[in-house]
């Protein structure tokens, strides 16, 4: 049965304040380390001028601050070289055309290709746009083909240079994020045995604490194949969470919180009581550590009509403003491109707080102009201190990081020389507002009928992967890698499931989803799920029955 859900663009708590991230200090300290020293070798050269291709390497210092280090140093590496590369396209554009037009449609086709790659790897936060931003700006940098090697150069310095401060802190805390990951799946998963699996808001909670698991999962995963004691103790306490997430109502969860806070406090060496020595818990990680990962054309093909969506929508919008005779559309372009997220509402959330965040960010622009007029060293310490602010306050709320963001962008056209105030603001506001409108008009036009697509095999996976391990449960003495293997691929298998059916209930213009087939086999997985980690011997078998057919029928 399927039933269609009406399309509606909300306004109710799309600028409320969230919670801080528990590292919010980390991107915005290493933001500041990375960017201050060049900028101040900059200014004692009295070459400040140059600062936008410096900025190009130092804002690589936001990404990958979830990943373990061994992860985080692949991906940091071509963070940087993307950004080289747009940076390289950009200038070798900009010097051989001054054709607005031109320079606006490369912008654009630039901001989709980096949108669909960031999306398709899931790089994380803060995604593509600080790409598109560098990007953007430097096409209308006046450039002669000559230049373009040394200002390349500057950006690849600085990237490097935003690698090592990306890796510094493992140095002291070497297992930093993958405690943190499996902290956040001990807690969600305490929620979720807070409720007994019954109680109100149950289904989310199960939802969240599996999310949370299988990203957990993953983190360790990325972390190469190295064994010690630590990351031995943090897969232990995984199988745990997955355990409690089977079996609610026998789950601690004061000790799966106290787990938890452990794993957040300072000391390097763990003192944990974790049940359950039995290595025959873990067979299944070697198992998914040698799985391979779908290729990158494979993570592509699905991701088109976003891509489609980016390119048009970031084009229009540079070509709206150009229209209107505005100095900098490629500001419109970055809005248009910053808007785009998995679905149309998700769209409209964040052009919401784009819209809302650039225009009290205009205002705090127009306090600190004079501020920052005072000299060259007062510019580079205001810009300093708003890229602190932006990282510090964005994982509240997007649109209260645009208040650091926007004044900070503003200030940055300033390194080559001191502009009116009163223009800047104005463009900045029009642009944002041209920028915001006809990014969102795009999003409604280009409508994305693969949500539903994905949909369909999402299920077929969750339902295949329900049959096999269901299967494997009727057998009389099923293997235990067996049933691991099966475990995992379930768990993988529902999170994929809910992930795909939240994008596509934020979809509009599509058929019906079947929204009732999707309940249905998100509670034949679960308790599938939890028949498995009960036959493993891993939680306390039901008082009344075992693995029954209660526990794996649809």
């Amino acid at each position: 049965m399927s039933s269609a859900t009406p399309f509606r663009l909300p306004l109710a708590g799309v600028l409320r304040l969230g919670r801080p991230s528990d590292i919010w200090f980390k991107p915005a300290l290493s933001v500041v380390a990375s960017v201050a020293p060049p900028n101040l070798i900059l200014l004692a050269l009295g070459r400040l001028d140059l600062a936008m291709y410096t900025m190009a390497g130092s804002l690589c210092a936001l990404y990958a601050h979830n990943r373990p280090y061994a992860a985080r140093a692949r991906v940091l590496v071509w963070v940087v070289l993307g950004m080289v590369a747009g940076v390289a396209t950009a200038l070798v554009t900009a010097s051989l055309t001054s054709d607005a037009v031109i320079l606006v449609t490369v912008g654009a086709l630039l901001a989709a290709v980096q949108k669909t790659l960031c999306d398709a790897t899931r790089v994380g936060p803060p995604a593509n746009v600080v790409l598109t931003f560098i990007s953007s700006a430097s096409l209308f940098a006046p450039q002669t083909l000559g230049q373009v090697p040394g200002h390349v150069g500057l950006a690849l310095a600085t990237g490097a240079w935003s690698w090592l401060v990306g890796m510094a802190p493992g140095l002291l805390r070497p297992h930093g994020p993958e405690r943190r990951a499996t902290a956040q799946a001990l807690n969600a998963t305490a929620a979720y045995a807070d409720t007994h699996g019954t109680g109100d808001g149950h289904a989310r909670a199960r939802a969240a604490s599996a999310a949370a698991i299988h990203a957990a999962w993953q983190s360790l995963l990325s972390a190469g194949a190295r064994q010690d004691p630590t990351r031995r103790a943090l897969e232990r306490l995984l199988v745990r969470a997955e355990v409690a997430l089977a079996a609610p109502a026998d789950a601690d969860p004061a000790r799966l919180r106290a787990w938890a806070g452990e794993l957040r406090g300072g000391r390097r060496t763990l003192r944990l009581d974790i049940p359950g020595e039995d290595a025959g818990e873990l067979l299944g990680v070697d198992t998914e550590r040698a799985q391979p990962r779908p290729s990158l054309r494979h993570r592509l093909a699905p991701l088109a009509p976003i891509a489609a969506r980016t390119a048009i929508g970031c084009a229009l919008a540079g070509y709206a403003s150009l229209a209107l005779g505005v100095g900098r559309p490629y500001w419109a372009l970055v809005t248009a491109a910053s808007l785009y997220q998995a679905n149309v509402t998700l769209t409209w959330h964040r052009g919401v707080q784009r819209v809302v965040g650039n225009l009290v960010g205009v205002l705090a622009f127009a306090v600190l102009a004079p501020l920052a007029h005072l000299n060259a060293m007062a510019l580079v310490l205001c810009c300093v201190a708003l890229n602190f602010g932006a990282e510090a306050l964005i994982g509240r709320n997007y649109w209260l990081g645009s208040v650091c963001v926007t004044p900070m962008a503003l200030l940055i056209t300033e390194f080559a020389r001191f502009q009116d105030p009163a223009t800047l603001a104005t463009d900045r506001i029009v642009d944002t507002l041209i920028g915001a409108l006809v990014g969102f008009v795009a999003a409604i036009a280009v409508t994305n009928r693969r949500a539903g697509d994905r949909l369909e095999h999402a299920l077929t996976a969750a339902e295949r992967a329900r049959e096999n391990a269901a299967r494997l449960l009727a057998e009389p003495h099923p293997a235990p890698r067996a049933l691991d293997d099966v475990r995992r691929a379930l768990a993988a298998a529902l999170v994929d499931l809910r992930a795909t059916a939240d994008a596509a209930s934020g979809e509009w213009w599509q058929r019906a989803l079947p929204e009732d087939r999707v309940v249905l086999a998100e509670q034949a997985g679960h308790r599938t799920l939890a028949a498995t980690v009960r036959r493993q011997g891993l939680a306390p078998r039901q008082q009344d029955s075992g693995t029954t057919t209660e526990d794996i029928r649809p």
